[in-house]
């Protein structure tokens, strides 16, 4: 079983920067963070898998980068240039499957989810 806890969400000036972590428990392979925003689906933002290969929505391209430290099972995301448009909950998901190489950015294929921690960002 794997849990997962986020923090580092705030509320910041468009143009700023946030980083936000992800401590997980139990063993994680390819994870990823989501956003969704009300009335929106949940859009899958970044994802990395175990051995580090990374994989980003077009619109964070270039702004958010993701990473992880393996030894301390934790997960984050850096967002530079922030935007309005990136308000939203933002959720760290981890998969399950023990595939080192496996990569996703769709929300379907993680079965781990954690709370969340809202991100606002105003102009």
């Amino acid at each position: 079983q794997v849990q997962l806890v986020e923090s580092g969400g705030a509320s910041v000036q468009a143009g700023g920067s946030l980083r936000l972590s992800c401590a997980a428990s139990g063993a994680t392979y390819c994870m990823g963070w989501f956003r969704q925003a009300p009335g929106k689906e949940r859009e899958g933002v970044a994802s990395i898998n175990k051995v580090g290969t990374t994989t980003y929505a077009d619109s964070v391209k270039g702004r958010f980068t993701i990473s992880r430290d393996n030894a301390k099972n934790t997960l984050y995301l850096q967002m530079n240039s922030l935007k309005p448009e990136d308000t939203a909950m933002y959720y760290c998901a981890a998969d399950g499957r023990r595939d080192m190489f496996w990569l996703s950015r769709r929300a379907v294929d993680f079965g781990y989810w954690g709370q969340g921690t809202q991100v606002t960002v105003s102009s």
